[in-house]
């Protein structure tokens, strides 16, 4: 009886041994990063050997189990195309991954203006649902979950791009997805990874927050919410940390208007953020992100935090491989957070990664930011970073401009544009100190590069 009892355990247990697991992220209809050596793991009985063979390519891949229970290997990728098999095999365990294909990978993140999709009743999105069918564009949305400890897996897993699976998902991301599917005619897989109303330390791993007193101050202000966590690191716990690793071409970041209220540590925290997620990957991966759009935060005429939170935007382009889209002509309506042209601020960011990433021919592809300035008698000459054409006004003067001498008070100014630099004077103003331009939470100035792109926001001094 103790023998039959032996079979019949070994039998019923032999299947579970011999089992192998993937993060759900490793679906059929996925998209792997092309030409690339790609991340590639699971889970599986400790000391037992995994196959895994990619139907696009000849070789067979043996990997083995650690005695943690995972496997990690890489998988070579060819060029772009598809779709193809991957099939992984240990003992008596099969699982085949099928209509995968082989493209541009791009990761989504932020709050809500990236998590902004046709649920919130986007024209742009409901126009464009009845043609959203390509199956060379995939989508991952990851569910919105936070928790204290970081996940190793996610709830969610590779879908076609269709008029359903479009539906709900990020207008920016979708948008992004088409330009660059066109472009550069290779397949698109597109990760959205948002949550509305959320800060950056939320999506920051805990360890980089509780080493910088400052981080973990401002970390603390955010206070409990209904429907939404409140503790640092819990985003980046169940959203982020799943999949790190995953081979990417790089991320679009859309966030920053929960962080106004501390806007004084945000260049720190973002750049720290940036870091913490590319040491997670690996990999200096090109972060591309939106500036905050102009809106009415009610801040102080002293203190205009939107204004401030959008200038520690730009400090964060000190970090290497990052770049910035700036909207403030894209806002209909400074008293809704949201602003509803989401195709162009796509537009923008996708334009950014086919110039800096795919090597498109283009100049003054993205908006002119403040470089230095020096001053000549009664005026000030402004230079700026990002600009070889000239500087134009739509309208018939600049709007949001101001000068001030040593008593700080601003007054309107003029200005001459001599070609890629703004001259600034008032003649009232005989020793002229600083310029300020749309620096203010709302201001919506006028004042573009030849290809149509606003300039950003800027001051000169630090009063």
């Amino acid at each position: 009886m103790k023998h039959i009892l032996s079979i019949l355990l070994f039998f019923f247990t032999a299947p579970l041994f011999a089992q192998v697991n993937l993060p759900s992220f490793f679906s059929d209809n996925m998209v792997l990063q092309r030409n690339a050596e790609v991340n590639f793991w699971g889970w599986g009985n400790r000391g037992g050997q995994v196959t895994i063979i990619p139907s696009w390519s000849k070789d067979t891949i043996k990997v083995k189990v650690t005695g943690y229970g995972r496997f990690d290997t890489k998988l070579r990728t060819p060029e772009a195309g598809g779709p193809y098999d991957i099939t992984v095999i240990t003992g008596r365990y099969k699982k085949v991954l099928k209509n995968v294909l082989i493209g541009e990978v791009w990761l989504c993140s932020g709050q809500s203006n990236m998590q902004w999709s046709s649920n919130n009743k986007l024209q742009e999105m409901l126009d464009e649902l009845p043609k959203a069918n390509n199956p060379r564009i995939r989508l991952l949305q990851i569910s919105n979950i936070a928790t204290k400890f970081p996940q190793d897996n996610i709830f969610d897993s590779w879908t076609e791009c269709n008029s359903e699976t479009a539906n709900g998902f990020s207008a920016i991301g979708y948008f992004i997805a088409k330009q660059l599917n066109t472009e550069l005619n290779v397949p698109i897989g597109i990760i959205n990874s948002s949550w509305g109303g959320t800060p950056a330390e939320f999506w920051t791993p805990a360890n980089y927050i509780e080493a910088d007193q400052e981080l973990l101050t401002n970390a603390k202000v955010h206070k409990p919410n209904a429907g939404k966590p409140y503790e640092y690191a819990t985003i980046w716990n169940a959203m982020i940390n799943p999949f790190a690793g995953y081979t990417m071409a790089g991320a679009f970041w859309y966030q920053g208007e929960t962080n106004v209220g501390t806007y004084s540590g945000y260049n720190k925290l973002f750049s720290t953020m940036i870091k913490s997620w590319r040491e997670a990957w690996k990999s200096d991966f090109p972060f591309f992100y939106v500036q905050i759009a102009p809106y009415d935060y009610k801040s102080p005429v002293n203190e205009q935090k939107g204004a401030l939170l959008r200038e520690q935007q730009v400090k964060a382009l000190d970090v290497p491989k990052t770049a910035m889209a700036v909207i403030t002509d894209l806002v209909p309506d400074v008293t809704n957070i949201h602003p509803t042209r989401k195709k162009e601020v796509a537009q923008r960011l996708a334009n950014i990664a086919l110039t800096e990433v795919y090597h498109k021919n283009a100049v003054d592809y993205k908006s002119p930011v403040y470089k230095s300035y020096k001053i000549d008698g009664n005026k000030i000459i402004i230079d700026f970073h990002y600009l070889q054409g000239k500087l134009q006004v739509k309208g018939k003067e600049i709007t949001d401009l101001f000068i001030a001498d040593d008593s700080k008070n601003f007054v309107p100014a003029s200005y001459k544009i001599d070609k890629n630099k703004l001259v600034v004077f008032n003649k009232d103003v005989k020793k002229p100190a600083a310029v300020r331009f749309g620096f203010t939470d709302t201001a919506m100035s006028n004042l573009f590069n030849e290809k149509g792109l606003p300039v950003s926001p800027f001051r000169t001094d630090k009063w």
